[in-house]
C-alpha cells in the first residue's frame, strides 16, 4: 500500500511537470527523496511513468500524428539523434553523479536564470508554427534537448528555451517540445526498461499501472492548460518558482532542515 501511495504521487508530480520548463525529472528525484520512496527499481521507475505523460501527448495530437505527415516524422526523427547519442555514451555517469538533490537544485537555479534571461517580452519569430520547420531547425532543438541530460535542466525548458533562441515563436516551439516527447520518452522508457529488467516483477504492477495513469491524466491536463498559457503568456513566473526552489531546497540541506539522502 506505501508503494501505491508513492506511486500515486510520483505519478502526478512527474505528470504536472513534464510539459513545464521546471524540470520532471528534478522533481521525481527530490519528491522520491522527501517521501521516502526507496524501491530498489526507483530510478527505472522514474523512467517508465514518463511513457504515461507521453501517452497524453499522443493523446491531445493524436490526428497530427496518425496521419502521413512525413516532415514532422523526419523533424522529429533528425531532433532526436543528438540526446540519444550523448545520452548512451554518458548516462551512467549522469545517473552517478547528478541525480542527487543538491546538483538538482543548482541546476534548477540556473535554468531559471537563463530563461530570464532569454524570455524576456516580446521576441521576433522566424517560425512561427511548428509546422513550418526545417529540418535543420529540428537539428538545432534536438541539440538543445541534450542539455536535459543534466537532471533539473527540463527537457521542456531546454526545447523551448533553445527552440525561441533558434527563431521559433514560442507557441512552435512548445508545440515540437510535445511533439519531440514522444521518441525521446519511448526510447528511454524502452531502453531503461531493458537495461534493468531484473529488476521488475510482477508484484510491482500496481504501483506501476498506478504511477502510468496517474501521470497520464495530470499531463493531459497540463498539455491543456500550457496550450492556452503560451499564446498571452511568457515563461517568466516558472523561471522564477526553479530559482525559489532550488534556493529552498539548498538552504534545507546547509542548515539541515531536511535530510537530503546522498546531497
Amino acid at each position: 500500500m506505501s508503494n501505491l501511495i508513492d506511486a500515486f504521487i510520483l505519478g502526478i508530480v512527474e505528470g504536472l511537470t513534464e510539459f513545464l520548463p521546471v524540470s520532471s525529472t528534478g522533481h521525481l528525484i527530490l519528491a522520491g527523496d522527501l517521501i521516502g520512496f526507496e524501491h530498489p527499481g526507483r530510478d527505472v521507475f522514474y523512467v517508465a511513468i514518463q511513457t504515461g505523460a507521453m501517452l497524453a501527448v499522443l493523446w491531445e495530437y493524436r490526428a497530427r500524428f496518425f496521419r502521413v505527415d512525413l516532415r514532422l516524422w523526419t523533424n522529429l526523427a533528425v531532433a532526436f539523434v543528438p540526446a540519444a547519442v550523448l545520452g548512451l555514451l554518458f548516462g551512467r555517469l549522469v545517473k552517478a553523479y547528478l541525480f542527487k538533490p543538491v546538483p538538482v537544485a543548482l541546476a534548477f537555479i540556473v535554468g531559471g536564470i537563463i530563461i530570464l534571461l532569454v524570455d524576456r517580452g516580446e521576441r521576433s519569430a522566424r517560425v512561427e508554427r511548428a509546422s513550418d520547420m526545417t529540418w535543420l531547425d529540428a537539428l538545432k532543438v534536438g541539440c538543445a534537448q541534450c542539455f536535459a541530460l543534466i537532471p533539473g535542466t527540463s527537457r521542456s525548458g531546454a526545447t523551448i528555451i533553445g527552440g525561441m533562441l533558434f527563431g521559433l515563436s514560442r507557441p512552435a516551439a512548445t508545440e515540437f517540445s510535445f511533439f519531440l516527447a514522444v521518441p525521446t520518452l519511448i526510447a528511454a522508457g524502452a531502453y531503461d526498461l531493458y537495461k534493468h529488467r531484473e529488476l521488475l516483477s510482477p508484484q510491482d504492477a500496481g504501483m506501476w499501472a498506478v504511477g502510468l495513469i496517474t501521470s497520464f491524466i495530470s499531463a493531459f491536463v497540463v498539455i491543456r492548460w500550457l496550450i492556452r498559457y503560451v499564446a498571452t503568456h511568457d515563461f517568466r513566473w516558472f523561471a522564477w518558482y526553479r530559482i525559489a526552489f532550488g534556493l529552498v531546497v539548498l538552504a534545507t540541506a546547509y542548515f539541515g532542515w531536511v535530510s537530503w539522502s546522498a546531497a
